[in-house]
């Protein structure tokens, strides 16, 4: 599955959770840090990174614009449209182009599988925090868990991932994802 597909499959699956929120934004998540709001709020602030990111910008040149509250008044909205214009670049770019992350140039598939991996699991902490369906996209966490499972340690590394949680041999390849990226399904 390329790259682009893993993303719209995944973003669908936050996006679903998130026009599910509505009257719950200070739900806790299993993120500890943050409530629903908060978690939504760091899905917009990457997707607001999107478009500048493929574009060719670097980091220096998007700067802190995109901090503090996106979400206003409107979240759903907001959501809706931050989304719709990440989805847009990541459809138009060229998988190999170069997009320069804060750890080096990758090539712009390998940000693209980054940000689906954000979303998707995210979209369980959303849904855990809502109380709603957990089931994700199986064709988007094969895809993650292929692309995830031998790059897994990089992210520990450089801090963005807690230990992987213990699971029994017999787990599903969502819970298996989940456990990966620290959760406890």
């Amino acid at each position: 599955m390329q790259a682009a597909e893993i993303y719209r499959r995944a973003s669908a699956d936050f996006a679903a959770r998130v026009h599910l929120a509505e009257g719950r934004w200070g739900a806790p998540t299993p993120c500890p840090e943050w409530d629903t709001r908060a978690l939504v709020n760091h899905l917009v602030n990457e997707e607001r990174w999107t478009p500048p990111l493929l574009g060719g910008a670097t980091i220096e040149e998007v700067g802190d614009r995109f901090d503090g509250d996106l979400l206003g008044a409107d979240p759903i909205a907001t959501f809706d449209e931050a989304a719709a214009a990440a989805l847009a670049a990541v459809e138009a770019v060229d998988p190999e182009q170069p997009v320069h992350l804060s750890f080096g140039d990758r090539p712009a598939r390998e940000y693209v599988t980054q940000l689906a991996a954000d979303h998707l699991v995210h979209a369980w902490d959303l849904a855990r925090a809502l109380g709603e369906d957990e089931k994700l996209d199986v064709g988007a966490v094969d895809a993650v868990l292929a692309w995830f499972g031998p790059t897994q340690g990089l992210y520990r590394e450089i801090g963005v991932i807690g230990p992987e949680t213990p699971l029994g041999a017999d787990a599903s390849a969502q819970d298996r994802l989940l456990a990966m990226f620290g959760r406890t399904p």
